[in-house]
């Protein structure tokens, strides 16, 4: 049996032999060319990155140097370990939707996918960018999205993670959604920035919100940290997908649809804590969904939320409210044309929220009205401690649920606290309502 001391001079030899074999690679120096936006350079590069990344070492570093390379999609790594990739210039990836890679059944793969990376880092020596140029996935506003529907590429996706750092990165523009990390043990993201906009106005207008499934951080797994990272997209701008535990979101300028739990199916979700983010004209602003029944959301929290004149809901807990098909207003479980088109229809979903705490949210201004709550109407699927402390709205609109403000049914027992203005009719007024 070996002693402590044998092992730990056998971790001693193992990290200098990797550190004496650890290299930096060039991309250009290894063929890249730059500043070439044809088709074939397009490919080259793709097949250059590719090999590339199949050939690192433990202690290795690629690096993309300060130039513009255009690339063809499809890129993809298996098992890499102990190794760092610096995106120091840009990437373009190809607007070419016919010659983008596809398998058998026609899906395209994402632009950049990892899988089963341990130990990685995805950094810059400044703020590298990685340029979708989804506009043309995107199409004519509403007509696009009828054409391909959401078979368009992922921009950045890590798939089966464990101990993985990205920083210092720009996602622009991705066709569908911008950064997908799924099934990971351990992720932080700083000082990160995605972007998603069919214009540069300060809003999202009804031609920038045809942009859609442009996620922006979409996350599923345990022990994951994003902080002071920005986004403006035309979707989520972050979203906690199934199964996942032990999240902390903060320090976020996000403007989009959300600060997004979901949509669930019949998982759990539990321990997720937002805090201190701005919201600045954003569309939606606190967002929890379920798509499903049997689903659970628990031990969530937001706290110290600022969100400036948001151009729907402000807060909504409850169903999905979403569009999964190309009849735009059909519900799944709830329309996005609802309630403002006759006939749509929110379905609540059969699942359940348990534990949610808003605490010092603040709402200024705003085109509808305060929210939406919607628990489950099934036996034992009512929302169970949901409090609301100190969530004050400044000029509330009334449009549409008048002096209720809020849409509030299915919920078990609510509390509303300490300057909570206006009270949801479904909870509990504890409220310390000279001080409103």
């Amino acid at each position: 049996m070996f002693s402590k001391l044998s092992l730990a001079l056998i971790a001693l030899a193992l990290t200098l032999l990797s550190s004496a074999s650890a290299g930096i690679i060039d991309f250009e120096e290894a063929g890249g060319l730059a500043d070439d936006d044809s088709l074939e350079t397009c490919w080259k590069n793709g097949a250059l990155i590719n090999s590339t990344l199949a050939s690192l070492q433990p202690g290795d570093t690629f690096v993309f140097p300060n130039k513009t390379f255009h690339v063809m999609g499809g890129l993809r790594s298996d098992g890499l370990t102990d190794v760092t990739i610096s995106f120091d210039g840009t990437l373009v990836f190809s607007n070419d939707i016919d010659s983008w890679p596809k398998n058998e059944n026609g899906d395209v793969f994402p632009s950049l996918i990892f899988n089963s990376p341990k130990n990685v880092i995805f950094t810059s020596s400044g703020k590298g960018t990685l340029d979708g140029q989804g506009g043309k996935w995107w199409g004519l506003p509403g007509i696009g999205y009828l054409r391909r529907q959401e078979n368009r590429p992922r921009l950045f996706e890590i798939a089966s993670g464990e101990n993985i750092l990205v920083e210092n990165i720009f996602f622009l523009n991705s066709a569908y959604w911008t950064f997908w990390v799924h099934d990971v043990k351990g992720l932080e993201v700083r000082f990160c920035d995605i972007e998603a906009r069919r214009t540069e106005k300060d809003k999202h207008t009804l031609i920038d919100i045809t942009a859609f499934n442009t996620d922006g951080y979409d996350v599923t797994g345990r022990d994951v940290w994003i902080h002071d990272c920005t986004v403006w997209n035309q979707d989520d701008t972050i979203a906690v997908k199934d199964d996942s535990q032990n999240m902390l979101f903060e320090r976020i300028t996000a403007s989009g649809v959300g600060l997004t739990i979901g949509s669930i199916g019949s998982s759990t979700v539990k321990n997720i804590t937002f805090r201190d983010c701005h919201m600045h004209n954003t569309y939606k602003g606190i967002y929890t969904k379920f798509r499903g029944e049997g689903g659970v959301i628990e031990d969530v929290t937001y706290e110290n939320i600022i969100i400036e004149n948001p151009s729907q809901w402000p807060i909504w807990i409850g169903p999905a409210q979403q569009s999964d098909s190309n009849r735009l207003c059909a519900a799944h479980p709830c329309s996005i044309c609802w309630p403002t088109v006759p006939f749509a229809e929110c379905n609540a979903a059969d699942s359940q929220y348990k534990n949610i705490l808003l605490k010092n949210i603040t709402v200024i201004g705003g085109k509808m009205s305060p929210g939406v709550i919607m628990g489950g109407t099934s036996e034992g699927m009512g929302m169970e401690n949901i409090v609301f402390d100190d969530v004050v709205f400044q000029d509330p609109s009334s449009k549409p649920w008048g002096d209720d403000y809020y849409k509030c049914e299915g919920v078990t027992s609510g509390v509303a606290k300490g300057k909570t203005w206006p009270v949801p009719p479904c909870f509990d007024d504890q409220t310390n309502k000279d001080k409103n």
